[in-house]
């Protein structure tokens, strides 16, 4: 097989990468998105700037692999960006991630498995996790996200890897949980900034990264988290004036398959808290904020979900064009910013 310029110039070079960056391959079979995109070749995860010494070897030899496997599937046929069949998934395994039961939090010092008395928790996905996981632990108040984690949810096969799970074959997007105290931090804050830090209207991926790995997704655990999910969904959409393709789904609906959520590997996990961390992001804010709460939310629910973060926070903090929040401290934003 001749192979394409562009394709045979990146396989010759692939092994000398010194970023981590993959090409996700194209998935089969069922389609949650009528968004379908051509298959482009690029390198995410590593743009920006940042130390290009960064020492962590899996990254370096995932950026190989998978390159490499990607560019291959692309030149075979592939890059229908389809979500697989629940029968053509991987097999998966019994064994969770290593080393994160009892792992603490990189930036808040929790225990990122705990849920604490009194505790929730929400789990979406909306684009790389890298950034997606920042812009929670930085909200305010002190103790209102009690922890945050990286890891795959809404697919087929239990306990992935990340070159799994960037292959396509498991169904897997990329997500974040967190662990938040009702109390002091709203469901409505976490899902606001769900909507506002990316663009929900992209189908399967974010930017420059495209797979199924990527799309967008929030997946509730009770009937009142399905409602507001849909409620502002509709606000949002009406807004934006293009169909959202978020997936929205139950969390049980993957008890079948295992659990709807796994957690990622360790060096994933506040990734860009870390030394030597670039600031990657391929989010693609829209710039639009949510309508008001009370033009959307159920009746029923007002009271109880009202919004904690003021519009005063919002005007100063919301995620703005260009995925800005990988270039904001790491620290949690004060109390006197809510």
């Amino acid at each position: 097989m001749k192979l394409h310029r562009s394709a045979a110039a990146l396989l010759s070079t692939a092994a000398l990468l010194p970023v981590a960056a993959f090409v996700p391959s194209a998935s089969s079979a069922r389609t949650v998105s009528s968004a379908i995109t051509t298959p482009t070749i690029f390198v995410p995860r590593g743009g920006g700037s940042g130390d290009d010494s960064n020492s962590n070897s899996r990254n370096k030899n995932s950026v190989r692999r998978n390159m490499i496997g990607s560019i291959l599937d692309l030149l075979s046929g592939g890059g229908d960006y389809e979500l697989v069949k629940p029968e053509d998934a991987l097999p998966g395994r019994e064994q969770k991630m290593a080393n994160i039961e009892g792992s603490r939090h990189y930036v808040l010092g929790t225990d990122m498995t705990k849920v604490p008395d009194g505790h929730k928790v929400a789990v979406f996905a909306n684009g790389c996790f890298w950034g997606s996981e920042k812009g929670i632990w930085r909200l305010p108040p002190a103790g209102g996200i009690y922890s945050t984690a990286v890891g795959y949810c809404a697919g087929f096969s239990p306990n992935p890897t990340y070159e799994e799970a960037c292959s396509g074959r498991t169904g897997h997007t990329e997500g974040v949980r967190v662990v938040y105290d009702p109390s002091k931090i709203s469901f409505v804050d976490i899902l606001r900034w769900f909507w506002e830090a990316h663009d929900p209207t992209s189908g399967m991926g974010q930017g420059n990264d495209r797979g199924t790995q990527y799309r967008s997704g929030f997946y509730y655990f009770d009937d009142e988290q399905k409602q507001l999910i849909e409620a502002s969904k509709a606000a949002y959409e009406e807004q934006l004036g293009r169909p959202i393709t978020t997936e929205i789904a139950s969390a049980s609906d993957y008890d079948k398959y295992g659990g709807l959520w796994y957690y990622g590997e360790p060096y994933h996990q506040q990734y860009l808290a870390r030394p030597g961390a670039r600031p990657y992001c391929s989010a693609q804010p829209q710039g639009v904020a949510l309508a008001s709460f009370d033009s959307w939310a159920p009746g029923a629910l007002k009271e109880k979900h009202a919004p904690k973060l003021s519009e005063d926070f919002w005007k100063k903090h919301a995620p703005r064009r260009g995925c800005s929040v990988v270039q904001e401290p790491n620290d949690p934003l004060p109390d006197s910013d809510m």
